[in-house]
């Protein structure tokens, strides 16, 4: 607060420009508050759904660091640690990826459970890597020094991808975009231009 909205120990909050003597006769507009009166603190902005979980994996992963043993600082920190991260995080996966003997293996929709093991989703580490890279960079990381960004994390993702489609049967491909072309038809019955 600028020293001349105090006067004497009360703090003025005016409308528009009311202080210069408003319109109309009255005390110029402003409203007079005790400055011993609390003002409610002001909130924080509130984050986006991808900033908040930017936020908590990259906390995650500097617990994961910090649990090493020894303890692995940040800037120590390189595409193995990440890599050790990423098979850390399979032991919580949901998705259940079939072994080369189970029965169930290259069959998208399995008749009956079995005893393969659950993993992280491909394509929920490749969205986890994406936000890390992010993070890394923004909490004072250079980007060529970046293990989220490192060769050896994309050939990863990649088995991983092309792994979890061939145990479940279901190949992988890019989509590419449908284009919607209309088809006009010239039907010679239909047409309103008479035929000559």
């Amino acid at each position: 607060m600028s020293s001349d909205q105090n006067f004497n120990g009360r703090s003025e909050i005016g409308e528009g420009s009311s202080r210069g003597g408003g319109s109309g006769g009255g005390s110029g507009g402003g409203l007079i508050i005790p400055s011993d009166s609390k003002q409610p603190p002001l909130a924080p902005p509130q984050l986006s759904r991808y900033e908040s979980q930017k936020r908590r994996d990259w906390n995650t992963f500097g617990q994961y660091l910090k649990n090493q043993r020894p303890p692995v600082a940040l800037s120590h920190c390189n595409y193995s640690h990440v890599l050790d991260f990423l098979r850390y995080l399979d032991q919580f996966g949901k998705t259940k990826v079939h072994l080369q003997g189970c029965v169930f293996f290259g069959h998208p929709d399995p008749a009956g459970p079995c005893t393969c093991p659950l993993r992280q989703a491909w394509g929920s580490l490749d969205a986890l890597i994406g936000r890390l890279r992010a993070a890394y960079e923004e909490n004072g990381g250079l980007p060529e020094m970046n293990p989220f960004a490192s060769g050896a994390i994309r050939v990863y993702l990649r088995e991983v991808r092309d792994s979890q489609a061939k145990a479940r049967g279901i190949p992988y491909k890019k989509k590419k975009k449908k284009r919607n072309t209309p088809i006009i038809k010239a039907n010679k019955e239909t047409s309103n231009f008479p035929m000559q």
